[in-house]
């Protein structure tokens, strides 16, 4: 269901959802006393944190980091001395409701009559995670700490002990004070619920889930004090139709008072200043991200929304950004001043010299600020909720509320509202038919229960008749019927599309109100049903790709290779050792920098696991995969391969001594596999045409007549394992598992059993060095092939008795009769022939 996270099916590719695919899930952050500004409630946090995961926002954790301070109390400085034996330090005496305590203090601000955060003996300070024992400083007793905010983790500020007023309560606990031991709740919010991406948005679904009510907010508009100091103009009106400010002039920027900093940095974020706290708090509070630009560093008095143009500026982040020509970006008279929908420029950004701000609240396209992030490598929390969507229409109240949280905290006079472009078009309506509840999504929801969650939800009432409603979907809601553009696949004509396009159009809305009321009701109400069987007879549980996948796998663990899982991408540097690294397989946002190729064959990554595990002292081992390698010329882009890497020497036993391994480990490998597979080996052929990263004369290509490749061997390269920093004996292997043809499906016959003793030659074949032992055991076997029922090779010799050039091939051929024994006649006459074809086949002589 949609907002349910274990849903993984896309119902259909709308552009939005498309993308979405690629956003992944984005965490949500809020205290419990912020959800109840927006959400009158009583109920309990598990109540809530409960219902969050049952209707979709699912919860990933509760944390209270108060009950890290639950030790600290709060004291006061009976009295602070110079210490008798340091310069700077001083001996104090605290009470912290439980009589006196003698503790040393190296902070210029401790002194007499003070109230301080004092932490007793045994409390873990959080920014250390040092436990305090009791002990003596220079010869005077120190029994506790008094403690700074960065000690605490409450901020930065260490240059002094915490101050606390007059009034605060000696012995009480310092959470209970400061109203720090409060839950800290984190959800995980799917990529099409952009709403969800505020503490209201949250709100709301709870309240329509029956947990208490949500409350109003409607800010009263600010009345302007004449003409703003800049004014908007839009030319890049597809990434921005629409954009609204203001100024305010006079401010007084600063520390953001306690409660704003408290609930900003109980979320994980740091607050910098009054007006950056600000905007901050708007993303959080609204999911309405704001900006705010100093305008005495803003050249001119215009700011443009437009394409990029090369230039660089450098961002509120540190980083330096070059844009291009694909980036909406924000100028002034003369330079870039912020990437739209992204981050802000550090030249213009607000300080605690800015007198006049101006407030930025744009609308921007989301696949144009997901791209530009991407391009840029840059996450944000306003890009992570412009590209899911934000709402248009709350733009204005936005405005207008940062506008009172901007007078009340530092002070101005608002200018006049100056906007640019239009309100886009977002009013659309869908049709829920009732019985659709009951016979698609198996729920039975009354009539006016179902009306009643879509009215909860914002869906306003369009019409109605017997059988069906037709809502209005509220301005918050851009994932419900969507009006956006299909990602189709390339071999759509453009006549099917268009069918598809009008199916999707006509479906989508309605299934989207079936979600959302089933969601809120409850899906773990529906009944389970099974479904109905297929078939008398289960069907096969694996494909034949599968099926093939496993077996190889086994078989490969049975010769002692170990499976490994890595990544399907590595460092394109890396990847060029192996063969061609070309761009189209180049990631453009990696998620590191040395993951930025995907791999030609899983060898690469194999190699670097062996790399690794042989720096660590395992030089000697086996490891295999069973995974994707990709290529432009494959279908579908990528092949399923089973590779293998062996290195250093074989294990030792009593049987026989251990030695290095050779490319005929790796070839024995990819027989067994293909073998396992049901493979006739006297198919095969091997030829010497390996890839470059394999040793020349040590490796093979295997083969299935002329063209079918079906799997490598061999040893690697003396330069590739220099480059690696392999063992020197290293050998591989690469089993084309998708290029393995299906076995034929044939009645399965009695097998022939002949009656008669079959009849072995031996013969012994003196060949040119170069000759392949195959091209000989192949002429043999097809010589008689009515006769013949096996040919093996049993010896190879090069010595001293055989010429230089030349060597020797022992070969057995089995001779089966299948009807009489055969007369010495028959057998020399099939020797003969045997001897015939290798000679012509070869040039071979008979020793």
């Amino acid at each position: 269901m949609r907002g349910i996270k274990p849903r993984k099916t896309v119902k259909n590719l709308r552009k939005t959802d498309f993308l979405s695919v690629r956003l992944g899930d984005k965490t949500m952050k809020f205290t419990l006393s912020w959800l109840r500004e927006h959400l009158d409630t009583d109920a309990s946090l598990e109540t809530i944190t409960d219902k969050l995961t049952g209707i979709g926002l699912e919860l990933e954790g509760v944390e209270n980091p108060g009950a890290a301070l639950a030790p600290f109390r709060i004291g006061y400085v009976i009295e602070a001395v110079q210490h008798p034996n340091a310069d700077r330090l001083r001996a104090c005496t605290v009470d912290a409701g439980e009589g006196p305590v003698s503790v040393v203090c190296g902070a210029p601000n401790a002194r007499t009559g003070i109230k301080v955060v004092f932490a007793p003996v045994g409390a873990t300070i959080p920014a250390s995670g040092l436990v305090l024992k009791a002990g003596e400083i220079r010869g005077v007793a120190s029994n506790g700490m008094l403690c700074s905010a960065r000690e605490l983790g409450l901020g930065d500020d260490h240059d002094g002990i915490i101050e606390l007023p007059e009034d605060a309560p000696v012995g009480a606990r310092f959470v209970d004070y400061k109203g720090l031991d409060e839950p800290v709740i984190e959800i995980a919010v799917t990529p099409n619920r952009g709403d969800a991406l505020s503490v209201r948005g949250v709100a709301r679904d709870l309240a329509a889930a029956g947990i208490g009510v949500l409350k109003t907010w409607e800010p009263a508009a600010v009345p302007g004090a004449g003409a703003s100091a800049i004014s908007w103009k839009i030319e890049d009106r597809k990434t921005c139709p629409w954009v609204l400010g203001r100024t305010i002039r006079g401010v007084k920027n600063g520390p953001s008072p306690a409660w704003l900093q408290d609930r900003l940095r109980a979320i994980g974020l740091r607050p910098i200043s009054a007006l950056v706290d600000i905007t901050n708090f708007f993303t959080i509070d609204l999911g309405r991200p704001l900006h705010v630009f100093d305008v005495a560093k803003v050249r001119g008095n215009l700011l443009t929304l437009r394409h990029g143009n090369g230039e660089t500026y450098l961002a509120l982040n540190g980083k330096v950004i070059t844009v291009t020509p694909d980036d909406c970006v924000i100028a002034d008279a003369e330079r870039v001043v912020s990437l739209a929908g992204v981050v802000g420029g550090e030249e213009t950004g607000c300080t605690e010299e800015t007198t006049d701000v101006f407030i930025e609240c744009a609308y921007f396209d989301a696949i144009a600020v997901a791209l530009t992030g991407r391009r840029h490598q840059v996450a944000s929390d306003a890009r992570a909720r412009f590209e899911r969507g934000i709402d248009p229409a709350l733009m204005p109240a936005a405005l207008e509320a940062a506008t009172q949280m901007v007078q009340a905290l530092c002070g101005g006079e608002a200018s006049d509202v100056v906007s640019a472009g239009a309100e886009p078009e977002w009013r659309r309506t869908a049709r829920l038919r009732f019985d659709r509840l009951r016979n698609f999504a198996g729920a039975d929801i009354p009539r006016d229960e179902a009306e009643k969650i879509l009215r909860r939800l914002g869906f306003g009432l369009a019409s109605s008749d017997e059988d069906s409603i037709t809502v209005h979907v509220p301005s918050w809601r851009n994932d419900i019927a969507g009006s956006g553009t299909l990602e189709p696949a390339r071999a759509l004509s453009a006549e099917v599309l268009a069918k598809v396009s009008a199916g999707v159009a006509k479906i989508e809305p309605e299934v989207d109100l079936v979600e959302e009321v089933l969601r809120i009701w409850g899906i773990d109400r529906v009944e389970p049903v099974s479904l109905p069987p297929l078939s008398a007879v289960p069907q096969a549980a694996l494909t034949p790709q599968q099926g093939r996948a496993l077996v190889t796998k086994r078989l490969l663990a049975s010769r002692g290779l170990a499976e490994a899982v890595t990544f399907s991408f590595a460092d394109h540097k890396v990847a060029e050792l192996f063969g061609e690294a070309p761009e189209s397989l180049r990631l453009v946002n990696p998620i590191a920098s040395d993951l930025d190729q995907l791999r030609a064959t899983p060898l690469i990554t194999l190699a670097l696991a062996g790399q690794r595990n042989a720096a660590r002292g395992f030089g000697d081992h086996g490891l295999f995969e069973v995974g994707p390698a990709f290529h432009e010329g494959v279908r579908g882009g990528q092949q399923v391969v089973a590779a293998g890497l062996r290195l250093g020497e074989t294990p030792r036993n009593w049987l026989e001594p251990a030695r290095a391994v050779t490319a005929m480990d790796a070839k024995g490998d990819v027989w067994a596999a293909l073998t396992t597979l049901g493979l006739p080996l006297e198919a095969l052929s091997v030829t010497a045409d390996a890839p470059g990263y394999y040793h020349p004369g040590r490796s093979g290509v295997v083969r299935q007549g002329p063209k079918l490749v079906l799997a490598r061997f061999g040893a690697l390269h003396p330069s590739l394992i220099r480059a690696l920093d392999l063992p020197p004996h290293a050998v591989a292997f690469e089993i084309f598992l998708d290029a393995i043809p299906e076995p034929k499906r044939r009645k399965k016959a009695a097998p022939e059993l002949s009656a008669f003793q079959p009849l072995r030659r031996d013969f012994a074949f003196v060949v040119a060095s170069e000759v392949a032992a195959e091209a000989v055991l192949r002429a043999a076997r097809g010589s008689v092939r009515d006769l013949i029922t096996g040919v093996t090779l049993f010896d190879v010799y090069e010595g001293e008795k055989m010429e230089a050039g030349r060597k020797s091939l022992g070969v057995e051929v089995v001779f089966q009769p299948k009807e009489r024994s055969l007369t010495d006649a028959e057998i020399e006459e099939a020797s003969a022939k045997v001897v015939a074809a290798v000679t012509k086949a070869t040039g071979a002589t008979l020793r």
